[in-house]
């Protein structure tokens, strides 16, 4: 408690309904993750309040009264916890769990559950809650899912009144004045204390103490709060000696930072600051109470402030006026949008019509005027060569030049057409267009257009076309076909496939494909996804599918929608600044290297969750050594720690002074040595001056990693001309490690040692780097990488082969244009190495390790049809392989609606499509005894808001993909995705309809050889460009009616798959036969007659409710504009159009 600690808010806890006087509060405490303070009342309210300022945030109740109004409540909230879902509250009759908005995720209470007091977590985490009171039972409670796990009945109850948990044991007073501690896993008793002659007024456990306060027997007789503090010894079970209050000590907490330092309070207001181990000298203050008895008492998370609560139903904070702080990291508070107040307008003859809005009108609107007489205007002024700004001096008037004579003396130049930017990539057109353009008939193979490189032929690094043209960031444009109309090919002849960027936080798409091309963390992130890790949010798991996806995919286009979803859920994350959606202003360099650092430390604590320690990926990227710390003072060198580091920035040398003698630039080996090893100057604690003094910081290495990855941290103008400087970057750099120090060599000193051999060299090659390329000074930057592909391949005879990765733009570039840098317009920011020794090695063991123990744990679902049937597979099956195929359909769930702008003519253009969220997967065995029997039959939880259920399609209803509400057993997306991935690895092949769409949407890639699509081998061909549905061709080939359900249950995916495998094996019988087209022209006969729809369907082969167009648990969408009808083509005069639409006269 420092000197200047002192009242700094004070405001009355709100009564139950506005009218109502406030109400005492029965329970508080601050929030560990943001600055609330949540509070409870004798209503079961549960109310929090915002900041130093306590601004009233949420209220909501938790627990029902059952008082009449203007009695005391009984449904008194005993105590607050805070879990990942949110806020649990607890009542005498039932535990409330909602989320920090006030939205209700769980509610249990049971029949038994009569007078509870106190409840705490059994572990670390927060999954598991045990709840106890005065009464017999105690109950343990899953979190997660709300649901009771077990109800504990002791052969001798004890009635708990608190609970306090710290490390493995929780410490609870029972209503007879002693102390129990509790194995956090039994629940046994594992020691007992008899410590008040009455109740245990308060407690607080934390480390290795144990602090109570209590209410014993006085002197005259009756009992009063003892004058002593209790203290017990945790780590040794017995009682320590007592701290002395002779106010009567009331309230008691622990210093969340201070391990052996506690606050006191009295009922009265005095507060003493004490130290346990030295409690002699206590730092004592006095709060006024103004007449009130304090009641409640809890410390701030970040030890600088406390709150207290009053019989004047009041909430006190104190601490420092100019320090005070909940959290020292706090992740942000979620505020709802302000509302614009309604700005008042005075209706008068000379106010600006712009500020009253659109009134009723009798003459024809700007908007309605033909297109002869509009006019274009504003166009903007000829831009000048760079070559000729140059040449241009410097007068009062402006700059002064030759006139270039580009063009004749009147000719106007034609300007707008720079509006798109120079140099800029005009996009192709839609796949859907070309067949029709080129050859006026549509066509069954649809041809791609032309190369970029030839729209973009004579661009060159220093010629005199605009050398930003490939970099520049590439747009997908959406035609009425959705995505899979754009033509992706016009950006990527290559073999090497690369990423879509409408997905938040595509800005790490060259990151992820710099770890790609980086053999040591391709073959360590496919070499964990192998294996069993069952870890939610595991981004190297998820790295390695990725990597996965995009070698299958061999140049087609992926996306990274999984990895970053799960990235956008790390924790910490979003305080970092690196999600898009959370940070506006931070440069994408300061971004992109800020993401850099928190993916290899999350990468390595995802390895360490499975393989219980950090051996094998420190060795891949971490330099080890030690941190010595040596007073400049005393010259006393503090112990060293053994440290591991996973990224360097790169320290630049100071600006020399204008004084100073000219020196030669500093190579870029020196640079890294130099930032390496970063001595530094700072202040810091001496322990043998006892004081804060001048300290060099410096660190001593041991071992190097096979892959560095170095950040280039430019922000000065000197770095940028040092980056300038040509072949600055070497394409190899060669390291010693000797007692404690890195030598760095590159070009010639780099040949001597090779040569000489006088230590043991490792040699490390440039892999590849992310680049910030200044688009112009109207745009933003934009990121792109430039890797040496011929790293990644196995072939080492290969001349190296470098790369531009502009997101889904793929081309190969020269070696000199690579790592050409220019301070105008490209820099770097993250720059890899890797060992030499590790090149072209692609191991991919992991194909036969596969732990394919996660599909023997499916399970079966709730049967919803009396044909429903499962068996999920058993250690007697044999494991699918590449002569197995797998029938499998997938339900989606909307999750964001399409963004759409709409252009001044009234054009549609969708600029962000629909997003959409796997709900369901069933796959079906194709072969054998038990061919069209399930054994995959999966519900994916979803966490994040669902806009629409599409229940006609997918067949779920609201609260389905709920964990608290739903009737199915739910599974995480990464165990339904694993089961796919091994799958597809195990070499089965899938049959489905429409797979494209659905293999897109669940994020992963499948070669078209694993592949059997019936809407592909039932097509057309050139007699019609038309899908055919599933149902029409079931009905037709099958005689089947399928997804006719008329009680607005939906599609059954079980259902889809097994029709698909049936389709499937009659295409086999008619091309056994030799009727194939035969049986293509049958069906573009019938289906013209009925309009390739199953005979009393409705739009699309799905049959609708009578007499409702909508599905039934779908949220309502934007209806359908009518188009407009009319085209004017004359002058508008007086009276032309009638007046105002919206009025007749």
């Amino acid at each position: 408690m420092e000197a200047d600690w002192s009242e700094t808010a004070r405001i009355a806890f709100p009564g139950p309904s506005p009218s109502a006087p406030a109400s005492a509060v029965t329970a508080f405490a601050f929030d560990a993750a943001q600055e609330l303070l949540w509070t409870g009342n004798e209503f079961g309210r549960v109310t929090s309040f915002y900041g130093t300022e306590l601004q009233w945030y949420t209220s909501y109740r938790g627990h029902a009264s059952s008082a009449p109004r203007g009695s005391p409540g009984n449904a008194a909230v005993k105590q607050i916890l805070f879990c990942t879902r949110g806020v649990l509250s607890l009542s005498s009759r039932g535990v409330h769990c909602a989320s920090r908005r006030g939205l209700a995720q769980w509610h249990l209470e049971q029949d038994e559950m009569l007078d509870l007091r106190c409840m705490s977590f059994t572990g670390k985490g927060t999954d598991e809650l045990v709840v106890a009171g005065c009464q017999p039972q105690m109950y343990r409670i899953d979190v997660e899912k709300g649901t009771l796990l077990e109800t504990l009945v002791p052969p001798a109850p004890v009635l708990y009144t608190i609970m306090r948990r710290s490390g493995q044991y929780i410490c609870a007073a029972s209503s007879d004045g002693s102390i129990h501690l509790l194995d956090s896993k039994t629940l046994a008793v594992v020691r007992k204390w008899s410590a008040y002659a009455g109740v245990v007024n308060d407690m607080d456990a934390r480390g290795d103490y144990l602090l109570t306060c209590g209410w014993a027997q006085q002197q005259h007789g009756g009992l009063g709060l003892e004058r002593l503090v209790r203290v017990y010894d945790l780590k040794n079970l017995r009682p320590a000696a007592p701290v002395a209050f002779q106010q009567g000590a009331a309230f008691v907490r622990m210093h969340p930072k201070l391990s052996s330092t506690c606050i006191v309070i009295s009922q009265s207001g005095a507060i003493n600051s004490i130290d346990v181990q030295n409690p002699d000298v206590p730092t004592m203050r006095y709060a006024p109470t103004f007449d009130a008895q304090l009641t409640g008492l809890e410390l701030m998370p970040s030890g600088r402030g406390f709150a207290m609560t009053d019989t004047h139903c009041q909430i006190v904070l104190w601490g420092s006026p100019s320090k005070t702080q909940f959290n020292e990291y706090s992740a942000p508070t979620e505020f709802p949008d302000t509302q614009m107040p309604v700005k008042h307008l005075d209706w008068v003859s000379d106010a600006p019509l712009n500020l009253i809005g659109m009134p009723y009108y009798r003459e024809a609107l700007l908007s309605g005027w033909p297109n002869s007489l509009v006019h274009e205007l504003g166009a903007p002024p000829p831009k000048l060569e760079q070559a000729l700004l140059a040449t241009l001096r410097k007068t009062e008037s402006g700059l002064v030049g030759a006139n270039p004579r580009t063009t004749r003396r009147y000719q106007a130049e034609n300007t707008r057409a720079s509006l798109r930017g120079p140099g800029s990539i005009a996009a192709p057109k839609f796949l859907s267009e070309k067949p029709r353009d080129e050859s006026g008939v549509h066509e069954g193979d649809r041809r791609l257009s032309e190369d970029i490189g030839k729209t973009l032929n004579g661009l060159a690094l220093n010629g005199s076309s605009d050398p930003l043209a490939y970099y520049r960031p590439v747009e997908i444009k959406y035609s009425k076909f959705g995505i899979d109309d754009f033509d992706f090919r016009y950006y990527n002849k290559t073999k090497y496939s690369g990423l879509e960027t409408h997905i938040v936080n595509s800005y790490a798409n060259p990151l992820l494909q710099l770890y790609r091309f980086t053999n040591v963390a391709r073959n360590l992130a496919l070499q964990h996804a192998a294996q069993n890790c069952v870890h939610e949010g595991c981004l190297l798991c998820e790295l390695g599918f990725l990597v996965d996806m995009l070698e299958k995919a061999q140049g087609q286009n992926c996306q990274a929608t999984n990895l970053l979803k799960v990235l956008s859920k790390q924790r910490g994350a979003a305080t970092l600044g690196i999600l898009e959606d959370r940070t506006a202003t931070t440069p994408l360099a300061v971004m992109v290297q800020s993401l850099n650092r928190f993916l290899l430390h999350k990468l390595e604590e995802s390895y360490r969750l499975l393989a219980g320690r950090s051996t094998g990926i420190q060795a891949a990227f971490a330099m080890r050594g030690s941190s010595f710390i040596k007073c400049n003072t005393c010259h006393y060198l503090q112990e060293a720690k053994d440290q591991a580091w996973y990224s360097h920035d790169l320290v630049y040398p100071p600006k020399p002074a204008k004084t100073s003698p000219r020196t030669t630039s500093p190579p870029f080996t020196r640079i890294l040595q130099d930032s390496l090893h970063r001595q530094e100057q700072q202040r810091g604690w001496c322990m043998r001056c006892q004081g804060y003094k001048a300290i060099t910081s410096r660190r001593a290495i041991y071992g190097t990693p096979e892959v560095w990855m170095i950040n280039a941290a430019i922000q000065t103008p000197e770095a940028r001309q040092l980056w300038a400087t040509r072949n600055f970057l070497p394409r190899e750099v060669g390291t010693i490690n000797a007692n404690g120090q890195v030598y760095c060599y590159d070009g010639q000193d780099l040949q001597w040692h090779l040569s000489k051999r006088p230590h043991a060299i490792t040699i490390y090659e440039l892999v590849g780097l992310v680049a910030e390329v200044a688009a112009g000074e109207t745009q933003k930057s934009h990121l792109v990488s430039l890797v040496n592909a011929s790293v990644a391949d196995p072939d080492a005879s290969k001349p190296p082969s470098w790369h531009l990765v502009n997101d889904f733009l793929v081309r190969p570039v020269s070696e000199e244009e690579a790592l050409h840098f220019d301070g105008r317009w490209k820099l770097p920011s993250i720059i890899t190495y890797q060992a030499k020794s590790k090149s072209h090695i692609i191991d991919d063991s992991w194909k036969e390790e596969l732990d394919t123990s996660i599909l023997y744990r499916s399970v079966p679902q709730p049967a919803l049809t009396p044909t429903y049937t499962f068996r999920t597979l058993t250690a007697s099956d044999p494991l699918p392989n590449n002569t197995a195929h797998c029938a499998i359909d997938a339900e989606f769930v909307r999750l964001l609606r399409e963004e759409i702008d709409m252009g001044p003519d009234g054009s549609r253009t969708i600029t962000r499509p629909a997003r959409s969220g796997l709900a369901r997967v069933s796959v079906l065995r194709g072969d054998g005894p038990d061919q069209a029997l399930p054994f995959i039959d999966d519900y994916i939880a979803i966490a994040d808001p669902i806009d629409d259920y599409l229940t006609q399609w997918s067949g779920l209803h609201p609260g389905d993909l709920t964990p608290t509400s739903t009737r199915f057993t739910l599974v995480s997306l990464k165990q339904t995705y694993k089961k796919l991935w091994l799958l597809l690895n195990l070499g089965c092949k899938f049959i489905g309809h429409g797979l494209s769409s659905d293999f897109r949407t669940i994020n992963i890639h499948v070669p078209e050889a694993q592949v059997i699509d019936t809407q592909q081998l039932f097509s057309l061909g050139e007699r019609s460009a038309r899908k055919l549905s599933l149902r029409f061709l079931a009905w037709l080939l099958l005689q089947e009616d399928i997804q006719q359900e008329s009680n607005g249950a939906g599609h059954d995916s079980i259902e889809d798959a097994r029709t698909a495998l049936k389709l499937w094996r009659r295409y086999l019988e008619y091309e056994a036969e030799g009727c194939l087209e035969e049986v293509k022209d049958e069906i573009w006969r019938r289906g013209r007659r009925t309009e390739f729809k199953v005979p009393g369907s409705q739009g699309g082969g799905e049959r609708r409710v009578a007499g409702s167009e909508t599905p039934r648990g779908s949220a309502p969408s934007t209806p359908l504009r009518r188009p407009a009808s009319v085209v004017r083509m004359s002058t508008p005069s007086r009276g032309d159009l009638g007046g105002s639409p919206l009025r007749l006269d």
